[in-house]
């Protein structure tokens, strides 16, 4: 008996401090709360399919969480070539929905089917009307409509809430449609480092090549092949990434050209970690800056000048450095967009150009850090994700004739 009735104490000890524990606690969540979490929920849903582009399996996928955002029975979305998906009810009352919904489209305004409008042989339709609803973009153009079914006449509330998730539906491929241009803006400045391949740089090239044609053959030889290859990675027509140790590859190329016209006046440091030598880099990253070394730090520099390029392990990111002792440049040039003080026509690739394209592909976050002064040399560092989205890293490859892209030791072999 007693040890029964110690148990039952015990309990009630533990009931009553749960009891008190629960009272001092904040509730967790209202209906309120509830309602507007899930409202936001589905709307989070249903917009990242959206922000893909409106295609029949992104509009499937968006449908399944704004039918029940709505309430409806049944919803669709249809441009004006018909129906890209349907979810729920009422699609055996294809054909008066899509012309309701091209009906939105050409007016621009919601349009209402009521019972009379939806005849149907079925005794079990359980369709009684619907609202089709412009897809409206901040632009003022239209592109698809939604097409909401219900199961009773349509209200005005319904027609209000078609619209409103219409408009909902709008910005987020107008959001898909930004983040394509911002995509194709990111392709075109490949494009556009391709073709601003310094004509400086080709011509003194010749020159230097040529300079060596009577007194050494064997060195002109070697000069037009890295030329050539040079010039067949700057311009290969695929991909926007490659790995580090290609584009240290295409680098080290270039710089065997410079040496040719600067001779001992253009040092060389490279350390590289092999373990980064597979991470992904947008292409042609690198290469304009150290071009920008080159041609504005150290050309003008009596003397000679020391270029230093660095890649190491950073825990998730990969750290580059490309560094150079020239003359600098002031600070304040930097702020005006261009990232140079460029007196050669316009032909200069600046830093500007691989910061915007470094945040475009992996964030704000992951933009180019310089650090110049008049006289005191120019230093530019970059993190580099070493997983990105979708990468597939590879191994280490070796450059022609067998060279090593960067020695274990830091430097070229």
């Amino acid at each position: 008996m007693y040890p029964a009735l110690g148990a039952a104490a015990v309990a009630a000890v533990i009931a009553a401090t749960a009891v008190v524990m629960m009272r001092g606690r904040r509730r967790v969540v209202t209906p309120e709360e509830r309602a507007t979490y899930q409202v936001l929920h589905l709307a989070t849903l249903a917009s990242e399919p959206l922000r893909q582009g409106l295609r029949d399996e992104t509009a499937a996928a968006a449908l399944r969480h704004l039918r029940t955002l709505v309430g409806a029975a049944g919803l669709a979305l249809a441009d004006g070539s018909g129906f890209l998906a349907h979810d729920g009810a009422g699609s055996h009352h294809r054909e008066a929905l899509l012309a309701a919904a091209q009906r939105a489209l050409s007016s621009g305004r919601p349009v209402l089917l009521r019972p009379q409008e939806l005849t149907c042989v079925r005794l079990d339709c359980p369709v009684r009307g619907a609202v089709a609803a412009p897809v409206s973009k901040p632009d003022g153009g239209t592109g698809a409509a939604l097409i909401a079914v219900t199961e009773a006449r349509p209200t005005p509330g319904l027609v209000r809430v078609v619209l409103e998730t219409a408009h909902w539906a709008g910005l987020q491929l107008e959001l898909a449609e930004l983040q394509e241009e911002r995509a194709r803006s990111a392709r075109a400045e490949v494009r556009a480092l391709r073709a601003q391949i310094s004509p400086h740089f080709v011509y003194n090239a010749l020159t230097a090549i040529a300079s060596f044609v009577r007194t050494d053959p064997e060195r002109a030889r070697e000069l037009i092949l890295e030329f050539a290859e040079f010039t067949r990675y700057s311009f290969r027509a695929h991909g926007e990434f490659t790995t580090l140790a290609e584009e240290l590859r295409s680098i080290d190329r270039y710089l065997t050209i410079e040496r040719a016209r600067f001779g001992e006046r253009l040092q060389v440091r490279l350390r590289v970690a092999p373990e980064v030598l597979p991470v992904e880099v947008p292409f042609l990253c690198l290469q304009p800056l150290v071009e920008n070394a080159v041609r504005h730090g150290l050309h003008p520099k009596p003397g000679v000048g020391t270029i230093r390029i660095i890649a190491a392990d950073a825990g998730a990111d990969c750290e580059i450095i490309v560094e150079d002792d020239g003359v600098g440049m002031d600070p304040a040039v930097l702020l005006d967009g261009d990232g140079t003080a460029d007196g050669d026509g316009g032909q200069h690739v600046g830093l500007g150009n691989v910061d915007d394209r470094l945040r475009a592909v992996f964030g704000d976050a992951y933009g180019l850090v310089v650090e110049t002064a008049p006289q005191a040399g120019t230093r530019v560092s970059l993190r580099i994700p070493k997983f990105r989205g979708g990468a597939v890293m590879s191994e280490p490859t070796i450059a022609p004739g067998g060279r090593p892209a960067a020695g274990r030791d830091g430097r070229r072999a």
